[in-house]
């Protein structure tokens, strides 16, 4: 069992949380977006699992403009100006359920949180521990992922027992 805290006050910002092997597959609900509403949790409550790959800002050109394909895992594909991103963001975030940090907070006036019916996490980091500090990035839109990605730079796991 592991609780997240943030670095930098050393708040503790999720419950125990128990450990899978990767990150889920996102939830397959493709009509999701026709109906206005987001996703399943990509992670069931109470785990938490490492993402392993880039993920989030910043966004360069995707080395194949060809077949481009999704920008960052369990994601859409994202272009800008007609040319295919992918994530160049960093690596080994943890990944939980939105709802085991509940403490987290929005940035002041949105920051970071552009999205359609939520934020998308393109932006960065957009929810803060409650000593202020920029700790993770959710994911919330009706177009992608329901995840929250805590930062692996700003938080760290604490086996209480």
């Amino acid at each position: 069992m592991t609780v997240f805290l943030c670095t930098k006050c050393g708040g503790a910002l999720t419950p125990d949380l128990r450990p899978l092997p990767a990150v889920p597959p996102a939830p397959d609900d493709s009509g999701r977006a026709a109906r206005g509403g987001r996703a399943p949790a990509t992670m069931p409550h109470g785990h938490y699992a490492t993402e392993t790959e880039p993920w989030g800002a910043p966004y360069v050109p995707h080395p194949d403009q060809g077949y481009g394909g999704p920008t960052q895992p369990r994601g859409l594909g994202l272009s800008d100006a007609g040319v295919a991103m992918v994530s160049a963001g960093p690596r080994d975030n943890i990944v939980v359920h939105p709802d085991d940090a509940p403490g987290l907070r929005p940035l002041p006036n949105g920051e970071n949180g552009a999205g359609c019916c939520g934020p998308s996490g393109g932006s960065g980091l957009n929810r803060a521990c409650s000593c202020g500090a920029r700790v993770a990035t959710l994911a919330a839109d009706c177009f992608g992922p329901y995840e929250l990605h805590l930062d692996a730079k700003r938080v760290h796991g604490h086996d209480p027992s």
